[in-house]
């Protein structure tokens, strides 16, 4: 069998059968086998614990890793086999991803003692490859917006000048016959202070379609809560508010600590964020939802509008993954831009330099975001 007619009999699955030159044999016949399992209607993978098992083991085998976490998703979703998870056999066949987490966490009440260390695993993994991936970068990104946004009229070094300040503080003394500028006045980057410069607040929606964004919230939330230059808290919500700053050094924790799915009472949550405040005007206010308000829609938007006012910097991520923005409230969305504050959705790989344009107070870049359409 030809190449072509190969990977179109494997998109096509058994109904191609006889139709494509011939059977598949050997190693494609087990990769067919496995797509066969979950997407075709008799493919037999049913709920039982060993054949599900070995499935995981065989996917494993023949896919690769992005692939494998696409069809242990569609398994779950498909074929409703989240019991099957609480099992410690089946969550040492899984591949790990963020998904994953997401659906343990959503378990996590029910989840028997058995399968409790096994599932923490799985959980401790998935944060140390987003650590090793993200914390970087996220580190490398705040700290040097942190040393641009000090200024100084002494820069020490000339790389320490801020050259598009000091051309625009001196533009009238420009010299027409010289075509040049004269820089009596010179506006530099300052060195950034030991002490507390910005508060951050992570204020995060446990809805269960915010799943893949509380894991992503937790672990930056971690990596953020690590440098000294920052304060930084974490609130997790549903209709009530959880203070999990003192477990920020654990993300694991962190993450053991929410309680996916049920109602959503914003306005609380923002309440509570507030509280949380010290200098308004070098806050960062991170509400992390699909904006579905269950609490009292006025008065969340009345404390929204009270804290730009008073300097706070209020950020709305619809989403924080690498999916896209989520079904959110499309009204909601539109009364807060309307008071000026952004809500998008936010990749994982774009949130560093998201951090790095609040610190420094300018536009976000809207490439690697997607901002909320205002009407549905």
């Amino acid at each position: 069998m030809d190449e072509r007619a190969r990977r179109w009999r494997l998109v096509l699955g058994g109904a191609a059968e006889g139709t494509l030159q011939g059977p598949l044999d050997g190693s494609d016949a087990d990769m067919d086998g496995a797509l066969s399992a979950l997407y075709e209607r008799d493919g037999g993978l049913g709920a039982s614990a060993p054949k599900v098992a070995r499935w995981l083991g065989d996917i494993r085998e023949y896919f690769p890793s992005t692939v494998v976490h696409v069809m242990q998703k569609d398994a779950i979703e498909r074929l409703n086999l989240s019991r099957l998870l609480l099992e410690p056999e089946m969550l040492e066949a899984v591949e790990p991803d963020v998904h994953l987490v997401g659906t343990l966490l959503s378990l996590n009440r029910v989840m028997p003692d058995k399968a409790r260390e096994s599932a923490r695993a799985v959980v401790r993994k998935v944060v140390a490859d987003l650590e090793s991936r993200l914390a970087q970068r996220t580190r490398a990104a705040v700290t040097g917006a942190l040393d641009r946004s000090a200024r100084t009229h002494r820069p020490r070094r000339p790389s320490d000048i801020d050259w598009n300040r000091t051309i625009r503080a001196n533009l009238k003394n420009y010299l027409p016959d010289r075509r040049t500028v004269v820089p009596s006045r010179l506006v530099g980057y300052g060195r950034r202070e030991r002490a507390v410069q910005r508060e951050v607040v992570l204020c995060i929606d446990q809805s269960a379609s915010m799943a893949a964004s509380v894991v992503y919230a937790s672990v930056f939330g971690a990596v953020l809560a690590s440098m000294r230059s920052l304060k930084t808290s974490l609130v997790v919500f549903d209709t009530a508010v959880v203070d999990l700053t003192d477990q920020l050094h654990d993300p694991v924790e962190v993450l053991f600590g929410t309680q996916l799915g049920g109602g959503t009472d914003i306005n609380r949550a923002i309440a509570y964020g507030q509280s949380l405040i010290t200098r308004p005007s070098d806050t960062i206010f991170l509400l992390i939802s699909d904006l579905y308000e269950g609490g009292v829609r006025e008065e969340m938007l009345r404390r929204v509008a009270a804290m730009t006012a008073a300097g706070v910097q209020v950020i709305v991520l619809l989403a924080l993954s690498d999916e896209g923005a989520p079904q959110y409230d499309h009204d909601n969305a539109a009364a807060l831009a309307h008071l000026g504050v952004p809500a998008f959705a936010c990749t994982p790989d774009a949130f560093p330099e998201l951090m790095a344009a609040a610190i420094e107070r300018r536009s976000y870049d809207q490439g690697p975001m997607v901002p909320a359409r205002t009407t549905p």
